[in-house]
C-alpha cells in the first residue's frame, strides 16, 4: 500500500472517527464500575471484531472485561485502556462538545481518541493477521488485574505501540517515570474528645505526623505525595483508625527502592499507636533504550508522510508502556491524541490532528512489519526492570 494513501484513507474518515469519539466518551467507564465497563466494552467489541475480521477474546478477571484480539504470529501490539477517572454520571454535567476542533468531555483525551485512532488505523491496513489489540479497563486504578495480560501479550509481541495521548505539541513519549502507591493504616484508641480525651490515642494526630513526614522523602524530580486522608467517625470521639495514601513517582528505580525503605521504616510517634504500611512499587520507569529505536522509524515515516517533524519526549506519567518496557520489548508511547489537562475538568483533543496521527500510526505498524527481523517477537529474554506482579507487602508496627 502507498503510504500516502494512509494519511488519505484517514482524512476521508475524518468524520466517522469524530462520531466515533463522541459515542465513546457518551459511553462512560468509570474506574472498577463492573455495568459500565461491560457497556462500553460491547460498544468497542463490535468495532474491534469488524476491524480485524476475528472475534475478541474477552479476559474478564474480578468481573472487570478485558478485550484482547491476538494475532497467532504477534509482530505487533497495539496497547491502550478504555477506563477513565471520571465518576458516572459525569457525561451529564460535563457532556462532549466540539468548539472548532476542540472536543472536551470525561476520558476524550485519556485516552478514548487513542483508542478511535487504533482502530481507524488498523482499518487503513491491508494485512491486520500479523498485529494484536488489547483495550484492558484498569489502568486508571493501576492494572492491578491487567498487567500479567499486558505482560504475557507483550511478551508474544516484537514491539508494543501504546495509544495513550500525545503532549499538547503532539511529542510522543519515550521515558516514563516509574511509581509507587502506599496505604499508611493507623490503629489508635477511641475514646470521647471531650470527657476523656486523654485516655484516647488519636490516630488522627498519628496520620498528621506521618503526613509531613512522608513529604521530606521527596527530592529533586522524585515526588512523594500524600493523596486520600481519613480518620475519625463522630466529631465527639477520639478517632480510633486513619488512613493516609502516599503517591510516589521517580525517573529511577533506585529513587523508588530509597522512598520504599523511608515509608516502611516509618514509626509511630504516639505511645501505643500502631502503624500498617501496604503497597509498594507498582511499576518501574519505562528506559528511553526500548523506546528510542521505535521513535527513530516513527520519525522517518512522519517525514515521508509530510506530517510535521515528531519529537520524542520523557513524560512524568505512567503508563501500561511502563510494563512492557521494563521487560525489554521495544515500546513507544503517546500515539493517541493531541490534546491536554487528562484527569482534568478541560481535558481536550484536537479532533483536526485525528487523521494525521492515525496515518503515521498505520504506516509506523507498517514500516515495522516491512522491517527484516524488526518485529521478531521477543523470546527468552530476562526482564531488565521489572517489578514482580503482586508486589507491595504490608508491614505492621
Amino acid at each position: 500500500m502507498d503510504i500516502d494513501s494512509y494519511r488519505r484513507g484517514a482524512q476521508a474518515r475524518a468524520a466517522v472517527m469524530t462520531a466515533r469519539l463522541r459515542r465513546l466518551v457518551t459511553c462512560e467507564s468509570p474506574p472498577g464500575a463492573a455495568p459500565e465497563l461491560a457497556a462500553c466494552a460491547d460498544l468497542l467489541e463490535a468495532w474491534g471484531d469488524a476491524v480485524l475480521g476475528r472475534p475478541v477474546c474477552r479476559v474478564v478477571l474480578n468481573g472487570l472485561p478485558h478485550l484482547l484480539w491476538p494475532a497467532a504470529d504477534q509482530r505487533v501490539l497495539l496497547l491502550g485502556h478504555y477506563d477513565t477517572v471520571w465518576p458516572a454520571g459525569t457525561i451529564r454535567e460535563w457532556p462532549f462538545r466540539i468548539t472548532g476542533t476542540t472536543a472536551t468531555g470525561p476520558g476524550v483525551c485519556d485516552m478514548k481518541a487513542g483508542i478511535v485512532q487504533m482502530l481507524t488505523a488498523l482499518e487503513l491496513l491491508p494485512d491486520t493477521s500479523r498485529v494484536g489489540l488489547l483495550l484492558t479497563c484498569d489502568e486508571e486504578s493501576g492494572s492491578t488485574t491487567s498487567r500479567p495480560l499486558i505482560e504475557e501479550q507483550a511478551r508474544r509481541s516484537g514491539a508494543v505501540l501504546v495509544g495513550e495521548p500525545s503532549t499538547e505539541g503532539g511529542d510522543l513519549k519515550v521515558a516514563r517515570k516509574g511509581g509507587s502507591v502506599y496505604r499508611i493504616t493507623v490503629q489508635g484508641r477511641a475514646a470521647h474528645a471531650g470527657v476523656e480525651p486523654h485516655r484516647g490515642v488519636n490516630a488522627g494526630v498519628e496520620l498528621a505526623h506521618h503526613v509531613l513526614a512522608v513529604q521530606t522523602f521527596a527530592t529533586g524530580e522524585t515526588s512523594v505525595t500524600p493523596t486520600v486522608l481519613s480518620a475519625g467517625t463522630m466529631t465527639n470521639v477520639v478517632p480510633e483508625s486513619a488512613v493516609l495514601c502516599v503517591d510516589v513517582r521517580a525517573w529511577t528505580r533506585e529513587e523508588l527502592h530509597r522512598v520504599d525503605r523511608l515509608v516502611r521504616e516509618l514509626t509511630p510517634r504516639l505511645p501505643e499507636a500502631r502503624l500498617v504500611v501496604s503497597g509498594g512499587i507498582n511499576r518501574y520507569p519505562l528506559p528511553a533504550s526500548v523506546s528510542t529505536p521505535l521513535l527513530r522509524v516513527a520519525q522517518t515515516v512522519a517525514a515521508d508522510l509530510g506530517l510535521p517533524a515528531v519529537r520524542g519526549v520523557a513524560a512524568p506519567g505512567a503508563s501500561d508502556a511502563n510494563f512492557t518496557g521494563a521487560l525489554g520489548v521495544p515500546t513507544l508511547d503517546g500515539l493517541g491524541g493531541v490534546g491536554g489537562l487528562p484527569h482534568a475538568r478541560g481535558e481536550y483533543v484536537d479532533v483536526a490532528r485525528m487523521p494525521e496521527r492515525t496515518a503515521l500510526l498505520a504506516a509506523l505498524v507498517t514500516r515495522i512489519l516491512a522491517t527484516p527481523g524488526a518485529a521478531d517477537p521477543v523470546r527468552g529474554y530476562r526482564p531488565v526492570d521489572a517489578v514482580p506482579a503482586g508486589q507491595g507487602s504490608s508491614s505492621d508496627r
